[in-house]
């Protein structure tokens, strides 16, 4: 096991990151475009300001409920990469394996997802209009990889300054918004549940929410690279979900206080809509710079993220040990590289759009993952030292495990041939694995 406490990890990961850096890539990971569009979609589903605000509070709530057994894990195992090093110790190598390469894959597509996203508001900006939205893209991950090629703390400090810079951002928007004149709209429905349109459009909009919750488990990413992890990865995780759950009622509120319920429902765009009504013109170039700016910083952020996986995975030869060299600043170069060519592939050929339709339920996967490894590993090693405890053991593990798995099956109920083909994209690695595993292992000295 690594020693938490040493300068830097065995094989080369630099500690050089703090606190800060952990607050940074939670509220970076969590804040991007689709704080812009959510609203909207929960709109149709939500028709009455107070209840609309009580939903982005409880989405905020199953976040932290969901962090409690994932920051007990991650802190009782302080290694890189995320949900995998937590899942291959509870559950073994098979299971460690599966559990990162969803993680893995998830990060792959999305990065050329938001790529692409950031290529359009690009052209909606005005700019570079005769090249391709794909071009941009891969212009996008390759700046990317060059910073994060630069070393931990190019990269580290990138991911402080622009989590900083964004929060900063939408909260001086918030101001502007509350700054307008309030919104006209129709009196809310007498009884409660006419708030809400339908069940489906209920489902819906808790689905949106989470998502735009996502990303609050970044700082596990980096437990090798954080000083004392053991306790400020539950620092840097609480302390971020909150920050992002007041900034998320916040927005809505702001927005909601320009135009009303029944005005947003169904926008693409409920915070660029917002913004004109309160800033005219200017309002749509402010939350499209905007936009742009959070799309680069969550990309520059995945990268940095989805890089530990694989070289975590290597260094204990999950996968060959090629991946595990660090560069002298830090940096798993190979790691870095093999995630930018998977993401130039998606974003040049246009297929990342055939994984992003399967790829919901592999990131609530890894998560489900570790909440299911925090029982576990109290069973199996109940002398393990647990820098922080879950209080109600095992209740809130076990809510926050049957939690997971209700969205996995409300994803695939809602799209079932994209949930079949995100199963099948998730199980076929696992075959190369049984294959070459054990040579990996042997060749990493893990066997």
């Amino acid at each position: 096991m690594t020693d938490h406490h040493a300068p830097h990890a065995p094989a080369g990961l630099l500690r050089v990151l703090g606190l800060v850096f952990g607050l940074a890539v939670v509220v970076g990971g969590v804040i991007g475009s689709g704080i812009m569009r959510a609203p909207g979609v929960v709109a149709l589903g939500i028709t009455t300001t107070p209840l609309i605000l009580v939903a982005w509070l409880l989405g905020g709530g199953m976040a932290m409920l969901a962090a409690m057994p994932v920051v007990e894990a991650g802190a009782s195992v302080p290694h890189a990469g995320g949900p995998y090093p937590i899942a291959q110790r509870a559950f073994g190598h098979t299971a460690g394996f599966l559990t990162g390469w969803v993680a893995w894959l998830q990060y792959a597509a999305s990065s050329a997802f938001i790529a692409v996203v950031f290529g359009e508001y690009v052209h909606r900006l005005g700019f570079l209009a005769h090249v391709s939205t794909s071009l941009i893209a891969c212009a996008l991950i390759l700046v990317v990889a060059a910073i994060n090629w630069a070393g931990t703390h190019v990269s580290g400090a990138s991911q402080s300054v622009a989590s900083a810079l964004k929060g900063a951002a939408f909260l001086v928007l918030t101001i502007v918004l509350f700054a307008s004149p309030r919104a006209a709209g129709p009196p809310p429905p007498i009884h409660p549940l006419a708030a809400i349109t339908s069940m489906g459009a209920l489902i819906m909009a808790v689905r949106v929410i989470y998502q735009t919750y996502a990303g609050w488990d970044a700082a596990i990413y980096f437990s090798e690279e954080v000083h004392r992890p053991e306790r400020n990865v539950a620092r840097a995780t609480f302390g971020g979900i909150a920050f992002v759950t007041v900034l998320y009622v916040l927005v809505n509120a702001a927005v909601l206080h320009v135009l009303s319920p029944a005005a947003i429902a169904g926008s693409a765009l409920a915070v660029g809509d917002a913004a004109k009504v309160s800033l005219g013109a200017a309002g749509d170039i402010v939350i499209t710079a905007l936009g742009l700016f959070s799309l680069a910083a969550i990309v520059n952020l995945q990268t940095m993220a989805a890089s530990r996986i694989t070289w975590r995975m290597a260094h204990d030869g999950v996968l060959p040990p090629a991946l595990a060299k660090v560069a002298r600043g830090g940096t798993p170069r190979r790691s870095v590289a093999v995630l930018v060519a998977v993401s130039l592939i998606f974003a040049a050929t246009g297929s990342y759009e055939s994984i992003v339709r399967i790829y919901a339920p592999w990131s609530i996967t890894a998560v489900l993952m570790v909440c299911l490894a925090s029982i576990r590993l109290r069973y199996s090693e109940p002398d393990l030292h647990r820098p922080w405890k879950m209080p109600l053991f095992p209740w809130i593990a076990i809510l926050a495990s049957a939690l997971q798995a209700s969205l996995i099956a409300v994803v695939i109920w809602d799209d079932p041939v994209s949930g079949f083909w995100s199963v099948v994209a998730a199980l076929a690695p696992v075959v190369v694995y049984w294959i070459f595993g054990k040579s990996w292992r042997r060749a990493a000295g893990t066997l």
